[in-house]
């Protein structure tokens, strides 16, 4: 795996660091930590009671009563993002009525907000973090790169039912399509993507604030991982005809919004401007191949988690009543979602040194945005059509499924698509499974145009192909049907 966040220097600050991050870690609460060179804080997702512009107005108010500092505001949901220092900031804001979650969207700390300065980024922490994977890939090593593969229809588009690039008028009605990729940045200057990337739909919320300026939504290369987004927006919609990477709906356009913040890290504000940015500029699918950090799964009881959840549902949901189908990677741990099941790597923005504690925890602990209601949850399949020994499944947690490739097969049996700097990458994970049926929905959208939101969603699980118990069952009981599947393979014919 690449590291995603550099080491950082040992000093008596950050010694502190490791030991708040400690105690946070025993407590269960996030801790803002006070630097020897000045005060440091948290950032905090504030939900009103109100989603709307009323609400964000009752927030505002509260968080400053309360000594906080209010950052970007989200009106069109009834969310604040702040930043406060003392650690009892978030259950004050809850104790005031009118505000229905309030928490820390992280546990390691950002700068001074008035300072001016960008928060989260790694030269901003007072401690090296350890930094796990949040875009859904399989694990492995280094990238591993592939040759171009000369505008050939792979493997992965084959089992979904795609011959070859749309014509006609199919083809006209994918240039209507917008796709907007929220994910770690989108090399727009590879061939196979410049005439995908719509500069007018793309952004970079990589602090919670849209950025919209020419180029902020590409990967910054010093982040591990930085190319995961390019890779996953040529599957969906690459459009090089001879050459490259074909995608599964070339010509449809691809809104690129960076949500990769600085210190490595999709954090839940992050995916709240990502989600906001894509529905106001007429996204029809969403693609998220990646979770929330810095938890791997979001848990009711915790006040912090909670609050993530509430503003990322808030986003999801205003995404989905805007006509948007909302595709996710269901992950790629191997675990039940439905079931039991253990987390021994978050948070995974913890400070250098210290050990993430063992959680024991049960469905109602969530992936986000994946297990948010109306989400197109994938699961991952190999290239026999039987589910990948990463992929997560569980029953009534999983949509559709779709290829993602064996990371242990080489080149031929994992999914070849775009790389930064005009090269390609053999990769495998549920996020090259989520992509696929990213580009799935881009292509029915296209062909029925009038068919939106849920209604698009409806039409691609009765389309699906039913799969039955794969021959394997890797190592997780009896096949549970649906639960590995959902309604079947995507199916684009």
């Amino acid at each position: 795996m690449v590291a995603r966040v550099a080491k950082g220097l040992r000093s008596a600050t950050a010694r502190c660091a490791v030991v708040l991050a400690l105690v946070t870690l025993l407590l269960g609460g996030a801790v803002p930590y006070v630097g020897g060179t000045g005060r440091l804080y948290l950032a905090y997702l504030v939900v009103a009671d109100r989603a709307d512009a009323a609400g964000v107005t009752a927030a505002d108010q509260v968080i400053r009563a309360e000594q906080g500092m209010v950052g970007q505001e989200y009106p069109q949901i009834g969310v604040v993002l702040a930043y406060a220092s003392a650690a009892d900031f978030g259950a004050r804001v809850r104790a005031h009525p009118g505000i229905v979650a309030a928490g820390a969207s992280r546990t390691a700390p950002v700068p001074d907000p008035s300072a001016g300065r960008p928060y989260g980024g790694a030269q901003a922490q007072p401690a090296a973090v350890t930094s796990q994977r949040s875009g859904d890939l399989a694990p492995g090593d280094d990238v591993p790169l592939a040759a171009d593969p000369q505008g050939r229809t792979q493997w992965n588009q084959q089992m979904v039912g795609e011959s070859g690039p749309p014509s006609g008028q199919e083809a006209g009605a994918l240039k209507n399509v917008v796709v907007a990729v929220l994910d770690s940045g989108v090399d727009d200057t590879h061939p196979d993507l410049r005439a995908a990337v719509d500069p007018t739909r793309s952004a970079s919320c990589a602090s919670g604030t849209p950025d919209p300026r020419m180029g902020a939504w590409r990967p910054d290369p010093n982040l591990g991982e930085s190319g995961h987004g390019t890779h996953v927006s040529g599957i969906i919609a690459a459009d090089r005809p001879g050459t490259g990477v074909v995608g599964v709906a070339p010509g449809a356009r691809i809104a690129a919004v960076r949500l990769l913040g600085e210190a490595g890290q999709y954090y839940g504000e992050n995916i709240v401007c990502g989600f906001l940015w894509a529905a106001d500029h007429g996204a029809s699918v969403i693609n998220d191949s990646y979770f929330a950090d810095p938890w791997k799964y979001n848990c009711p009881e915790n006040p912090d988690q909670a609050a993530v959840v509430a503003a990322v549902g808030r986003a999801v949901k205003y995404a989905q009543d805007k006509g948007a189908v909302v595709v996710a990677s269901a992950g790629n741990d191997g675990q039940d979602l439905a079931g039991p099941r253990i987390d021994d790597r978050s948070p995974n923005d913890r400070a250098d040194g210290v050990n993430a504690p063992v959680r024991h925890l049960g469905a109602e602990c969530i992936r986000l945005p994946g297990g948010l209601p109306g989400v197109v949850n994938v699961s991952a399949l190999v290239a026999d059509g039987s589910l990948a020994s990463y992929s997560n499944w569980g029953s009534g947690q999983i949509a559709l499924a779709a290829p993602g490739g064996d990371p242990d097969g080489g080149v031929a049996q994992a999914v070849v698509s775009d790389w930064p700097g005009d090269r390609y990458a053999a990769l495998a994970g549920t996020s090259m499974a989520a992509a696929t049926v990213s580009g799935v929905a881009a292509v029915e959208a296209a062909r029925h145009p009038d068919v939106r939101g849920a209604a698009l969603v409806h039409l691609l699980e009765q389309q699906a192909v039913p799969l039955g118990c794969p021959a394997r069952d890797p190592g997780k009981k009896d096949c549970p049907g649906g639960a590995y599947y959902g309604y079947g393979l995507a199916d684009v014919r």
